[in-house]
């Protein structure tokens, strides 16, 4: 271990030898992102001013609630792992941990609600 170098050590590392990982996953759901939104609006955009039992049809209907499923998961990963990274830079001691703790939990409790709320209309 003597004989690495600095560069060599700290290559794909960040200083808690987890920030790629936290770079990566935000780009990879970014990216995720940039495709569901816009299909997500589109398929919204459809059911938008229906009736309430034209909307519940068609949510039941598997490509439309897949799509809102996806986006759902997907924007609540983005915003957990991005409002981590904020925490981290703006926050010290135990009001981080607090913190990203709460973020955390909120993230998820979205998440499942969202997700609940759809298996209940798509079943």
């Amino acid at each position: 271990m003597a004989f690495l170098t600095d560069r060599k050590r700290a290559e794909f590392r960040g200083s808690s030898r987890t920030g790629t990982e936290h770079f990566w996953g935000q780009t990879i759901s970014a990216v995720g992102l940039a495709i569901l939104v816009p299909l997500f609006v589109i398929t919204f955009g459809c059911a938008l001013g229906g009736t309430y039992e034209e909307v519940i049809s068609y949510y039941q209907r598997p490509f439309p609630a897949i799509i809102a499923a996806m986006t759902i998961t997907v924007a609540m990963i983005h915003f957990r792992h991005g409002i981590q990274v904020v925490i981290e830079d703006y926050t010290r001691g135990l009001q981080k941990k607090f913190l990203i703790i709460l973020c955390t939990c909120i993230a998820y409790a979205v998440a499942a609600t969202g997700l609940f709320a759809l298996a209940r209309i798509a079943l």
